[in-house]
C-alpha cells in the first residue's frame, strides 16, 4: 500500500516540469509511473492520485453514482473537467498542465504534500497560509478524535 508523507518545497524548471522528490518516488514504487491530477474539492491545491489509486476512487463513484440522474451527471462532468492524467519521464520528472496550475494560482515555486494515499500541490503562498498555526491541528485532533468512544 502506498502511503505519501512530508511536504517538499519544489521548483519547476524553465519547462514547467516539477521533480517528485525521492520520498514519494520510493512510497509510489518503480512501477507506479502515471498520477492523475485534479483540482481538489475543498482547498486550494491540487491532488495527485497514484493511478491505482485513482482507479479505485473511480470504481467508489461509479457505485455511487447513476449517470442517468442528472445531478449525479453534473458532478461527474465537473468532477472530470479538472483533471489530467501526468507521466514521470526518465528523470522522475512531471508536468502539470498550465490550466491546472493556474486554478491554484500555482507558479514555478510549489510545495508538494504527502497526505496518505495522494499528494497534494500547493502554490509557496497558499501552503504558507495554512501551514503556520500549530494550534488548529490540536483543536482538531481534540474535536475530532478526543470525544470518548460511544461504547465506552
Amino acid at each position: 500500500m502506498i502511503t505519501f508523507i512530508g511536504d517538499f518545497e519544489c521548483r519547476a524548471d524553465a519547462k514547467g516540469r516539477i521533480v517528485l522528490p525521492a520520498t514519494f518516488k520510493k512510497a509510489a514504487g518503480a512501477d507506479e509511473l502515471r498520477f492523475v491530477v485534479r483540482k481538489d474539492l475543498f482547498e486550494n491545491c491540487l491532488v495527485m492520485y497514484p493511478f491505482d489509486y485513482w482507479e479505485e476512487e473511480l470504481e467508489n463513484l461509479r457505485r455511487r453514482l447513476n449517470p442517468y440522474n442528472r445531478k449525479h451527471k453534473h458532478f461527474l462532468r465537473d468532477f472530470f473537467r479538472g483533471s489530467a492524467e501526468v507521466t514521470l519521464d526518465g528523470n522522475g520528472r512531471f508536468l502539470v498542465p498550465r490550466r491546472l496550475m493556474d486554478l491554484v494560482g500555482a507558479d514555478r515555486d510549489v510545495v508538494l504534500v504527502g497526505v496518505d494515499r495522494h499528494i497534494e500541490l500547493w502554490s509557496v503562498n497558499a501552503y504558507s497560509a495554512i501551514a503556520d498555526d500549530p494550534a488548529a491541528l490540536a483543536d482538531l485532533a481534540e474535536s475530532i478524535l478526543g470525544q470518548p468512544d460511544k461504547e465506552v
